[in-house]
């Protein structure tokens, strides 16, 4: 069986924005139970020179509708905007980019395949194909912001277990 591009980033992107949705709910929940200004929260980090956790959800927003985005244009550069600052314009972002997810087609997606695009910031640029920038570039990138977001979550004490973090995982029906 051959493995299309859509069915290798589609899926991915669905499960974990779903999942990430869910990591939202429950931090809001979690500041409202606790008492907790919800920028407690928002503006946490792992550690003090890494990115809070309102920028590691925008980044999965970035990665996954916004790649593909950059793959129609033949060009990503990550966005230089504020991150958002309140748990419902992250849940609309989210809600947002799964629904722009849910609409892409096989088709399309798997059009993509040896389309060149580059990945630019600045003056330093990256040429890729679109599957090697997906694929090698932008999935690794959304796993690494939807992981640390989690992380930074359970850092604060939020009760999650990995399967909040698994989300609907495509099992055999």
């Amino acid at each position: 069986m051959t493995l299309s591009l859509y069915s290798a980033i589609v899926p991915a992107y669905q499960q974990i924005l779903g999942s990430v949705a869910v990591l939202l709910d429950k931090a809001e929940a979690f500041c409202d139970e606790k008492s907790m200004d919800h920028s407690d929260i928002i503006q946490a980090r792992l550690i003090e020179d890494m990115l809070p956790f309102t920028y590691q959800v925008k980044s999965t927003v970035e990665h996954s509708v916004i790649a593909i985005k950059g793959v129609r244009e033949g060009n990503f550069s990550p966005s230089l905007a504020p991150s958002p600052e309140d748990f419902a314009t992250l849940k609309a972002k989210v809600a947002e980019a799964r629904a722009t997810v849910d609409a892409l087609t096989p088709d399309e997606v798997n059009g993509f395949m040896g389309q060149d695009m580059q990945f630019s910031m600045g003056d330093f640029r990256i040429p890729f194909t679109a599957e090697g920038f997906l694929l090698s570039f932008s999935l690794p990138n959304f796993y690494f912001h939807a992981t640390t977001a989690y992380d930074i979550l359970r850092s604060r004490g939020v009760k999650l277990g990995k399967m909040v973090f698994l989300g609907a995982m495509q099992v055999k029906k």
